[in-house]
C-alpha cells in the first residue's frame, strides 16, 4: 500500500519536471493516482508483409524501405509537409507527414534504411499506397500490436507516459478485498489490482467489468468517507432545544396562512432533531417557491423560545436583506429582534448588532459571510442556518455552527437534488423534503422562441405593460465589450427605455448595494414595469405583481438557474408566463435542454437532467464544480449504471459500517486501505465524538 500512496517522483525515471506533467494528466500526485488514469481507447494492429494485405478499417504494422524525403506543399491548403517515397512488400508506399520538418523526418526515415510502420494504410490507384503521420520504428516490438491510447497533457508524450505506468504497475500487488464477496461473484468482477493491469496491459478491446469494479470501489470510498462523517457528526453531543410554541404561533399568526401538508412534515422532523441531545445536521431541500423561508422562521422562533439565539447566513446582501423583511414581518409580531450583519452594515450600526449578539438582546441576526468574523460573538448560538448551501463550502458552513456551543446546522436550497447526489454529496445530512407548493401559487406557462421575434416580443410585451403587468428580462452579461457575445443588461436596457421610457430598471452585480437596491423597490412598488437584470435576481427576490420573465440567450444558462429565474414569477394569483428566448443555430443538445423546461415545472426533473449535463461538485474536497466521484465512470455518459452502483457502494458502506463500527475486521482494515487509495482520509474512523 505505501508503493502505491508514494509520490509520482518515487518512480523510477520520473523527476519533477514529468511528475508534474503526469499529475496534470492524472490529477493527482501519487503512484495510484497515475495508475487509476484509465485509457480511453485501445489501438489494435495488424502485422501485415504488404500493404495490400492491409484491412482499410484497422491499424497495421509493417516494414519499409525508404527510398526517398521531400519538403512539399498541399495543393489546396499551402501548408507545408514531408513526404516520403518507400517500397514496402513490393508495393510503391507513400508516407505524408502533416506536422513534420524535413530534418527531424530525415534522422527517423533515413534514405536507404529498413525501418517499421504503424498506422492505417490507404489505396490511391495506380500510385499505389499511402499513410498519413505514421510511427516509426527500428524494430517490430517497439511498435505492438495492442497498446492503450491515454489522455495527455502538452508535452506529454506516449512513451514518457507509457514508462512512467510500467514503473507504477511494478507497484501493484494484490490488496486485502473490501468488496463484498458475493458482490464481485454476481457482478463478475476481477480483484483491485487485476482490474488496473486488465486496464492498463490490454489484450484487446477494453473490457466493461474493470472499469466497473473500479467505478464500484471510487463511489464505495465516497460512501465511506461520507459515513463516516455522518456517525461522528451524529454522535457528538448537542442540546434539546423544545420550545413552547408561543413565539410560533404569533408568527404563524402575522403570516395569516397555515403550513401545508410539507412545510408541516419538514418542521416536524427539524424539531424532532433539535428537540434530541445530538447536534443536528438537516438538509431542507425544496423546489422554487415551496415555502422553505417560513420554516426556517419557525425552526428559529424554536431555538428562541429554549433561550437560544439563531442565525440565517446567506450567500449575498442580496439575499440576506430580503430574507431581513420576511423575517422582520414574522418575527417582530412575536416580540423578537431581527437585525442585519453584512458588509454594508458599518459604524454605529454594526456596533450596536455586535453588542446585540453579544448580550442576547437579539434573538435573530441574518448575515452574509461577516458573520464568520472573529469580532462576531453571541451569548448562545443554539441554531445556524445556510441557506442556497451549494454556493458554500464545508468549512464555511462548520465555521458558523462553530460560534456556539453544540449549535444545530440547517443547510437550505432551493435546488431541487438528485437521489443520487443526496447519496454522493449530501450523504452526511439528514434529509427533509418539502413536496408541493403553498396554496394560490399559480402555474407558469413556458415558451421557447428564437431571438429572430425580438420585435414581436417587444411588442407583446408593450400590451403586457400596457395592462398593468411587471416584467423581468434577464440577461447574461453585465456591459458590452467582454470576451463572448453575450448580451449585455446595460445595453439591454438602453434599448428598452427607449421603447418604454421612465418604465424601466437596472439591477446587476456590480451596482452599489443602494442603487441596487433602489431598483429592486422601486420594481415592487411599480414605480417601474420592467426590470432589466443579471442572475442577481435569482434568488431572494419576491414581487408577486411580477407576471412575466424573460431569459435571453437562455441556452447559455444551466437548467437550474433557468428553473430559478422562472421562479420569480407565478408567486402572485394572477397566471404567469415564461420566454426562454434562444440564439440562432441552436444546436440539437441545447434545444432538447430548452424543452425539458418547457415541458415541465417538476424541479427535481429538471434537476437529474442539469447533473447530467452539467456535473454536481464534490463535497468532501473544495472542488465546488465538475463531477462527483465521476472519474472512472461519467455519470453523463451512463447515468443508470452510475445511479445504479451509487445505491450499491451506498448500501454495502451502511452494512459494513453496522457490523463492524469500528472497521477492526479484516473486511474493515481494507475498507480503511480503500479510503487511503481515493483520497479520503481513514482517521475518520478512528475519530471519538467531538
Amino acid at each position: 500500500m505505501a508503493g502505491l500512496l508514494a509520490p509520482l517522483e518515487s518512480l523510477q525515471g520520473v523527476g519533477p519536471t514529468l511528475a508534474a506533467l503526469l499529475e496534470e494528466a492524472c490529477g493527482g500526485d501519487r503512484v495510484v493516482d497515475l495508475l487509476l488514469h484509465l485509457p480511453e481507447r485501445v489501438v489494435i494492429r495488424r502485422r501485415v508483409a504488404s500493404p495490400e494485405d492491409a484491412p482499410p478499417d484497422q491499424d497495421c504494422v509493417l516494414e519499409v524501405e525508404v527510398k526517398s524525403l521531400r519538403a512539399a506543399r498541399a495543393k489546396s491548403t499551402g501548408r507545408p509537409y514531408v513526404e516520403v517515397r518507400a517500397m514496402a512488400g513490393g508495393w510503391p508506399l507513400t508516407i505524408r507527414y502533416m506536422n513534420g520538418r524535413l530534418p527531424w523526418i530525415q534522422k527517423l526515415l533515413p534514405p536507404g534504411a529498413f525501418r517499421y510502420l504503424a498506422g492505417r494504410v490507404v489505396a490511391e490507384g495506380s500510385r499505389g499506397w499511402a499513410m498519413l503521420n505514421p510511427l516509426s520504428a527500428e524494430r517490430p516490438e517497439a511498435l505492438p500490436l495492442v497498446e492503450p491510447v491515454w489522455p495527455l497533457v502538452r508535452d506529454l508524450t506516449p512513451k514518457r507516459l507509457t514508462a512512467a505506468m510500467a514503473a507504477a504497475l511494478d507497484r501493484l500487488k494484490p490488496l486485502p478485498e473490501w468488496a463484498d464477496p458475493p458482490l464481485l461473484q454476481r457482478e463478475g468482477w476481477p480483484a483491485f489490482d487485476s482490474a488496473i493491469r486488465t486496464l492498463q496491459r490490454p489484450a484487446g478491446p477494453l473490457p466493461p467489468s474493470p472499469r466497473k469494479r473500479l467505478a464500484y470501489d471510487e463511489l464505495l470510498a465516497s460512501q465511506m468517507a461520507i459515513a463516516l462523517v455522518r456517525r461522528r457528526q451524529r454522535n457528538r453531543p448537542g442540546r434539546s432545544m423544545k420550545g413552547t410554541g408561543e413565539l410560533q404561533a404569533k408568527a404563524l399568526a402575522a403570516f395569516g396562512h397555515p403550513l401545508t401538508p410539507g412545510q408541516a412534515g419538514a418542521l416536524a422532523e427539524i424539531e424532532a432533531d433539535m428537540a434530541a441531545p445530538r447536534r443536528m445536521l438537516r438538509l431542507l431541500q425544496g423546489d422554487v417557491g415551496a415555502g422553505k423561508t417560513l420554516v426556517a422562521v419557525l425552526a428559529m422562533l424554536r431555538a428562541v423560545e429554549s433561550g437560544a439565539q439563531a442565525a440565517l447566513m446567506a450567500p449575498t446582501e442580496l439575499l440576506a436583506r430580503q430574507h431581513l423583511r420576511t423575517l422582520t414581518k414574522l418575527c417582530h409580531p412575536a416580540g423578537v429582534d431581527v437585525r442585519l450583519l453584512a458588509g454594508s452594515v458599518k459604524g454605529t450600526e454594526r456596533k450596536d448588532v455586535l453588542r446585540g449578539l453579544a448580550s442576547g438582546q437579539v434573538g435573530i441576526v441574518v448575515g452574509t459571510h461577516a458573520l464568520f468574523q472573529d469580532a462576531v460573538t453571541f451569548r448562545d448560538l443554539g441554531l445556524a442556518i445556510v441557506d442556497e448551501q451549494h454556493r458554500f463550502g464545508v468549512a464555511q458552513r462548520l465555521m458558523l455552527a462553530n460560534k456556539g456551543k453544540d449549535a444545530d446546522m440547517l443547510v437550505m436550497t432551493a435546488t431541487p437534488i438528485p437521489r443520487t447526489l443526496l447519496l454522493t454529496q449530501w450523504g452526511e445530512m439528514a434529509v427533509s423534503r418539502l413536496e408541493g407548493k403553498p396554496a394560490g401559487r399559480q402555474p407558469i406557462t413556458t415558451r421557447v422562441v428564437s431571438q429572430e421575434r425580438l420585435p414581436d416580443i417587444i411588442e407583446r410585451l408593450r400590451e403586457a405593460l400596457a395592462r398593468g403587468e411587471r416584467a423581468y428580462w434577464v440577461v447574461r452579461a453585465i456591459s458590452g465589450g467582454e470576451s463572448d457575445d453575450s448580451v449585455a443588461a446595460e445595453d439591454r436596457f438602453a434599448e428598452l427605455s427607449g421603447h418604454f421610457p421612465g418604465l424601466v430598471g437596472m439591477a446587476h452585480g456590480l451596482q452599489d448595494m443602494a442603487v441596487r437596491e433602489t431598483a429592486l423597490a422601486d420594481f415592487a412598488a411599480g414605480r417601474t414595469k420592467l426590470l432589466v437584470a443579471t442572475t442577481v435576481v435569482e434568488v431572494g427576490v419576491d414581487v408577486p405583481e411580477a407576471t412575466i420573465m424573460l431569459i435571453e440567450q437562455a441556452e447559455r444558462f444551466g437548467l437550474a438557474a433557468l428553473h430559478q429565474l422562472r421562479g420569480r414569477v407565478g408567486r402572485g394569483s394572477k397566471p404567469s408566463s415564461c420566454l426562454l428566448i434562444h440564439s440562432e443555430g441552436l444546436s440539437e443538445s441545447e434545444k432538447r435542454r430548452l424543452l425539458v423546461l418547457r415541458d415541465t415545472e417538476d424541479g427535481f426533473l429538471i434537476a437529474e437532467e442539469d447533473l447530467r449535463t452539467r456535473g454536481g461538485g464534490d463535497v468532501l474536497r473544495e472542488r465546488q464544480s465538475g463531477m462527483q466521484a465521476g472519474r472512472l465512470l461519467d455519470p453523463r455518459e451512463e447515468p443508470e449504471e452510475f445511479d445504479r452502483l451509487t445505491s450499491i457502494a451506498h448500501r454495502d458502506a451502511q452494512a459494513l459500517l453496522e457490523r463492524d463500527p469500528d472497521l477492526v475486521s479484516l473486511r474493515g482494515q481494507a475498507a480503511l486501505g480503500l479510503l487511503a487509495l481515493f483520497g479520503h482520509d481513514p482517521t475518520l474512523a478512528k475519530l471519538d465524538a467531538g
